[in-house]
C-alpha cells in the first residue's frame, strides 16, 4: 500500500505540471489583433573619447558620394571602431530626411577584422531584402560602406559583405556581394562620383 503523503505530493506535483503547461501554451499564443513586435539587435553604446571620422555619405538625387566628417565616441579595439564608424554613417541614412534612406531596422551585425588586410561587413537581413532595388541606390550603398571603412581604419585592403552571417548574391537584384572589394579600386570609384556630378 502506497503511504497517504507519497499520494499527496504526486497530486500535487502533477497538479502543479498540469498548471504551468496550461501557462506556457497561453503565452505561447498569439493575441488576435496584437501588433508583431519586430526584434531588433541592441548594442550597448560606444565608450570612449570623441574622434572625428570621416564618413563618406550617399546622395540619391545627384548620384554622388560626399565625405562629410562626424564626430563620434570611439571604442580602442579596432574591430570595434570599425562597426562604430559603420553603425555611424547607418544612423545618417536612417534620419527621417536622409540623402539615401535605407529601410527602418538596418544595421551593421558586426565587422570582423578577419587578418591584417580584410574586413567582413555583416549586415542585418532588414538592409538587404528592403533596401530599394537599382543599379545606382546599391552601388551607393556598397561603396559608401566599404569606403567609410577602409578610410577609418588603416590597413584594410579588401572588403567583404555578408548579409546575417551569409554570402549573398547580390544587395537587392543588382550590386554583386560574391566578390570582395578591392579599397582601392573603390576608392576610384568614389572619386569619380564626387568628380562627375
Amino acid at each position: 500500500m502506497i503511504p497517504r503523503h507519497l499520494k499527496i505530493g504526486v497530486a500535487v506535483l502533477l497538479a502543479t505540471i498540469l498548471g504551468l503547461s496550461g501557462y506556457m501554451l497561453r503565452l505561447k499564443r498569439h493575441v488576435p489583433g496584437a501588433p508583431a513586435v519586430e526584434l531588433a539587435h541592441v548594442a550597448p553604446p560606444p565608450t570612449g573619447p570623441k574622434e572625428q571620422v570621416t564618413l563618406y555619405v550617399a546622395y540619391d538625387d545627384p548620384g554622388i558620394l560626399v565625405a562629410r566628417g562626424a564626430s563620434i565616441p570611439l571604442p580602442q579595439g579596432r574591430q570595434e571602431r570599425a562597426q562604430e564608424v559603420l553603425q555611424a554613417l547607418l544612423a545618417r541614412y536612417l534620419e527621417e530626411d536622409s540623402s539615401h534612406p535605407l529601410p527602418a531596422g538596418s544595421e551593421i551585425r558586426n565587422v570582423y577584422l578577419v587578418d591584417p588586410g580584410m574586413a567582413v561587413i555583416d549586415a542585418n537581413a532588414t538592409l538587404a531584402d528592403r533596401h530599394r532595388s537599382g543599379v545606382l541606390v546599391e552601388e551607393l550603398t556598397v561603396i559608401s560602406l566599404v569606403q567609410t571603412l577602409s578610410a577609418n581604419v588603416p590597413g584594410i585592403n579588401r572588403v567583404k559583405i555578408l548579409v546575417d552571417g551569409k554570402e549573398r548574391e547580390t544587395l537587392a537584384g543588382h550590386a554583386d556581394l560574391t566578390n570582395l572589394f578591392d579599397t582601392a579600386n573603390v576608392q576610384q570609384l568614389a572619386e569619380q562620383l564626387k568628380a562627375v556630378h
